[in-house]
């Protein structure tokens, strides 16, 4: 019994000079929103205009909703005219969209008419409004240190006059 109870004390002596392991508690900064921003075609400018190809000059427009600058980092799109297909294209390093505003940047492409509708090919001619449909993912990049790029999927319509470019 005598080894019994000594035991016991070794054991309750050992457990009581234990110490306790620290836990580093992290304190939560402030949560930062992040808004996605918004794509739209400017405008849609006539470069060279040949008989089956033309070059065409796109503005796409940015908006940041934020409170901090963003950076469009990569961006991946299609662009449809009245419902069919008109380009495809990818970039990076982009544009540099300042917080609570608005950025444009230029992206080339063109058009085998041969391979267009008549009525895409009326109103590129005409130089009226054409519908659009752009689409596709960006990378973008907050400029807050503590915030990791992000990817944006859009999907945007609306209409943009077909200009031609003063040069």
């Amino acid at each position: 019994m005598r080894k019994f109870l000594s035991f016991l004390l070794l054991i309750t002596i050992l457990c009581a000079c234990k110490s306790r392991p620290q836990i580093a508690v992290e304190e939560p900064g402030p949560v930062i929103e992040v808004l996605e921003p918004s794509f739209e075609i400017a405008s849609i400018y006539i470069i060279q205009a040949d008989l089956v190809n033309t070059q065409f000059e796109t503005v796409l427009k940015v908006t940041n909703p934020n409170d901090f600058a963003l950076l469009l980092s990569s961006l991946k799109y299609q662009l449809y005219g009245n419902g069919l297909f008109w380009a495809e294209g990818r970039g990076n390093d982009i544009l540099h969209i300042p917080a609570k505003s608005s950025s444009e940047t230029k992206f080339r492409f063109s058009m085998n008419f041969i391979n267009m509708n008549r009525r895409l090919l009326d109103d590129v001619i005409a130089m009226r409004r054409v519908s659009y449909r752009f689409k596709g993912e960006a990378e973008v990049q907050p400029d807050v240190t503590s915030l990791r790029p992000f990817i944006v999927n859009f999907d945007t319509t609306g209409l943009s006059d077909v200009k031609q470019r003063a040069e």
